[in-house]
Order: C-alpha cells, then sequence, then structure tokens
C-alpha cells in the first residue's frame, strides 16, 4: 500500500497528513527536479504506446482546496505527451443545461476512450463537496452520492477505465502565501477570485466533507490518494511517481507493424 493511498473504508483524519511531507525524497529540491524530468521522458513514451496501442484507457481526478495546485500539476505532469492521446476536462459552475440531467451526467460525456489519459481539473465530487459544504441540497441527497459514485467508477474500472485520484492537499497558511501572491504579483492577479475569500472562511467544513468523500469512495478499482502539496516539485515528483507505476502495470506493448514491412521501402519515392 502507498504511503498516501486512503485504505477501503476508512475515514482519513486530514490533519494526520502533513502537507509539508516530503518523506519519500529526502535528498533535496534539485536533484527531485532533475528525477522528475527523467521520470517525464519515461512518461512521454509510455504515453505514446497507450495511444499507439489503443487498447488501455485512463482517468486521472485532481481535487484541490483553492491554489491547492491543479493547474501547475496538470502543466507539470502533461508537457511534452502526445496532445491527440490527451484532454483535459475542467468542471465550474453547472451550466443550465447540466443542471437540467443528474449530476452525473456532464462527467460521464468526459471519460476517456481507448488510448487516451483524461485529466479531471475538479470532478463530480463538487458535488458531495461544494453542494454539501454549501447545502445547496438536502443532506439526504447528497449523502446518497458517495453510493452513486462507487458504482459509476466501478462500472468505468469494469469497461477497461484505470482510475487514479489525487487530492493535493496544501496547508491553511500555504494556502494564505498563495493568495497574497495573487494579489500582489500582476502576473498572478487575473487568478484571484474575492469568493476565494470567502470560500476559506469555510476550511473546516471543507477538510470534513474531503474526509468523508476520500474515505467513502476510495477503492480497489478506483484510490485515492493524499499527495503533501506545499512543495510544488514534491507533489509533482510523487504523482509521477504513482502515475508512471501504474502504466507500466498495464504491460502495453507497440501493435504489430504490416507484415513485411521493410519490403514497403522499395515503394517509396
Amino acid at each position: 500500500m502507498h504511503p498516501y493511498r486512503i485504505p477501503e473504508n476508512t475515514i482519513p483524519n486530514l490533519a494526520d497528513y502533513n502537507p509539508d511531507d516530503v518523506s519519500l525524497w529526502q535528498e533535496g529540491k534539485k536533484s527531485a527536479v532533475k528525477a522528475f524530468k527523467t521520470m517525464r521522458k519515461e512518461l512521454i513514451e509510455l504515453q505514446q504506446v497507450l495511444y499507439a496501442e489503443n487498447k488501455h484507457k485512463v482517468l486521472i481526478v485532481f481535487q484541490a482546496l483553492d491554489s491547492g495546485g491543479k493547474d501547475g500539476t496538470i502543466r507539470a505532469i502533461l508537457k511534452g505527451v502526445n496532445p491527440q492521446g490527451v484532454k483535459v476536462a475542467s468542471f465550474k459552475v453547472p451550466s443550465d443545461e447540466e443542471i437540467a440531467h443528474d449530476y452525473l451526467w456532464r462527467i460521464h460525456k468526459q471519460t476517456p476512450k481507448n488510448g487516451q489519459i483524461a485529466i479531471f481539473n475538479r470532478s463530480h465530487y463538487e458535488d458531495v463537496l461544494v453542494v454539501r459544504v454549501h447545502k445547496l441540497v438536502a443532506d439526504k441527497v447528497w449523502k446518497k452520492r458517495y453510493e452513486h459514485i462507487r458504482q459509476f467508477e466501478k462500472i468505468l474500472a469494469d469497461e477497461g477505465i484505470t482510475i487514479l485520484k489525487f487530492f493535493l492537499h496544501i496547508s491553511r497558511e500555504e494556502q494564505k502565501e498563495r493568495f497574497l501572491e495573487r494579489i500582489e504579483i500582476p502576473e498572478k492577479q487575473w487568478k484571484f477570485n474575492p469568493r476565494d475569500i470567502e470560500e476559506r472562511k469555510l476550511w473546516t467544513k471543507y477538510m470534513d466533507a474531503y474526509a468523508d468523500a476520500l474515505g467513502k469512495t476510495s477503492t480497489p478499482y478506483a484510490p485515492w490518494y493524499v499527495i503533501p502539496a506545499n512543495r510544488n516539485w514534491y507533489r509533482n515528483y510523487v504523482i509521477m511517481s504513482i502515475l508512471i507505476e501504474k502504466l507500466k502495470s498495464l504491460d502495453m506493448k507497440y501493435p504489430k507493424p504490416v507484415e513485411n514491412i521493410v519490403n514497403y521501402a522499395a515503394a517509396i519515392k
């Protein structure tokens, strides 16, 4: 069991997970960044095989509080990969059309096809997080959704989708520093939303909601990982390590070439 993986049927106490933890890489930032660049080359090759083989499909879910680092993580992980085999879906406030359907309707449409990695920037989990914290529906409604989500992800897994879910865990103090950067640094000011300040006041309620969501939906077929995310370099290193390990386990291979392929060289003029 990976040290950051949430065991099945276990509600975690997120206070026990240190956002500053670097225990899996104690050689410092510089060497971790170097190792990450090496792993990125490996990921690029694995993703190319995934795309070429057109057999497996992978879903990566990122959840975090505001300024948790979802965008930065996605940029770091995807740099250099074949864009034809990757898509990113961002789930914000649902549109009128989406509200008119069940809450999983907009999610299911974005799941990956064969040969593809799909990345969710926020996800169906908003419907047991934001919806719960802001009391957008009755308790009896969102409480049923844990089972809905488990069954939904079981369907995806049974249909051949490999699922990895990452909660990017930052401290309240780190969030404060990142918000201040968004206010004080001109190049980051576009990221700042005054609503973030109001959301920050609900920190404890979000922690409770995340703990329940992670514990009640971490399964063998769709595990949750709590990633220490105060240090971007360590966050990226850990996630890349988990992703590469999972892709290797798929035992992917390039498709066999057409028969007598070398004979076609003479036909090229």
